[in-house]
């Protein structure tokens, strides 16, 4: 019997999901930066993903990174204090990272940020 007859459909491969600490987006892991706490008691950033220790991901904005530092998120997630050194190396990351793009209008939404289905407003009956 030939096989090559009854070829089924690949499957799509598989993405791994990761959520900031900040914003609580789901997104894609290597859309996000992963911050790990060693086991020798220091926080910094893992550009490859794979230093040992608790991981804990930011998305690659501004905005996140600050609210992350500003409400301890990290210090939450890790259940520890981050050393001034420690801090230090994050604080000069976090200068290099280019400013947000400007918030839309309140009358317009950012492209995939809304999970509801939108209904049409015309052509809607009340009953």
């Amino acid at each position: 019997m030939a096989k090559a007859a009854s070829k089924q459909p690949k499957r799509p491969k598989h993405i791994p999901l990761r959520t900031c600490v900040s914003c609580r987006e789901t997104k894609p892991k290597r859309e996000l930066l992963r911050v790990v706490h060693t086991p020798d008691d220091h926080v910094l950033l893992d550009a490859t993903g794979k230093k040992s220790g608790r991981g804990a991901y930011l998305c690659a904005r501004l905005s996140c990174w600050e609210n992350a530092i500003k409400k301890k998120r990290l210090e939450q997630e890790f259940e520890t204090t981050i050393s001034e050194e420690d801090r230090a190396g994050l604080d000069a990351f976090i200068a290099t990272l280019p400013k947000d793009d400007p918030v839309p209008e309140s009358g317009q939404e950012a492209k995939g940020t809304s999970h509801r289905k939108r209904v049409p407003e015309s052509g809607v009956q009340k009953r």
